[in-house]
């Protein structure tokens, strides 16, 4: 079946669910403006099964009921993973035979970013979702900077480093500074080197998508619920793999 409606109470109701804040005082004016505006989004009838005043002047809505739309699957466009998913066995060993030495990884937050959790789940020994981080992998060389980096330190340490790889986490989208500060970071990094020389730029955050790769100009961007062990994968086939089968570059 390739054509699909939201399931609600029964099969093909179509009922939804969604949660919205708008800026107007909690009473029975702001009740039936959340339902106007759910109307026009496609939900008829809407019911208000939920509302509470935000402080004086803001109300947070939950409303419920049907939706007319439909969903045809077989034109929903996504990024597949095309590369392998390696153990930390395989990955170690991969790098030992390809680069005959470690793989240095540098990770930050970056701009006034403070949330860390992001980047300790992928980078730290603990890691997220019963996988060890980074930190586990014998051949992987980590320095995880923290959080509040700016851009120019978070360049000068992966020159220090002879980083192969840059992890960027970014949380915080207030404005969307997620998307400005890993531009930013994008272009220091295409400034301070060479296509050739150039790191492996990955991004991550909930608020990312892959098909966002080419608007901020990373190599790669990992999402909500990315692993340790998917990031690991990544850098083995990007850094490992597909640049032993590349072709030698030359200068003129």
């Amino acid at each position: 079946m390739s054509i699909i409606r939201p399931y609600g109470d029964t099969t093909g109701d179509g009922m939804v669910q969604m949660s919205f804040t708008l800026p107007i005082p909690h009473d029975k004016r702001a009740e039936g403006a959340a339902i106007q505006l759910a109307n026009k989004m496609g939900m008829d009838p809407a019911l208000v099964v939920h509302a509470k005043a935000m402080g004086p002047d803001f109300t947070f809505f939950v409303v419920y009921g049907p939706v007319n739309h439909l969903v045809d699957t077989s034109k929903v466009e996504v990024i597949e993973r095309d590369y392998p998913l390696l153990s930390p066995k395989d990955a170690n060993l991969a790098i030992r035979k390809g680069l005959r030495r470690r793989l240095t990884v540098v990770g930050a937050c970056i701009g006034t970013d403070a949330h860390t959790v992001g980047i300790d789940a992928i980078m730290n020994i603990k890691g997220f979702a019963g996988e060890k981080g980074l930190e586990y992998y014998r051949e992987l060389k980590v320095v995880n900077l923290g959080a509040q980096v700016a851009v120019p330190e978070l360049v000068r340490r992966a020159k220090a480093e002879k980083a192969d790889a840059i992890l960027v986490s970014q949380v915080v989208t207030q404005r969307e500074a997620h998307v400005l500060n890993t531009k930013e970071m994008s272009a220091a990094f295409r400034e301070a080197y060479s296509e050739e020389t150039r790191p492996v730029l990955v991004a991550g955050g909930p608020r990312f998508t892959e098909a966002m790769a080419g608007e901020l100009g990373v190599d790669r961007v990992f999402g909500r619920g990315t692993t340790p062990g998917e990031v690991a994968s990544y850098l083995v086939d990007a850094l490992v793999t597909r640049r032993k089968h590349a072709p030698v570059r030359r200068t003129a």
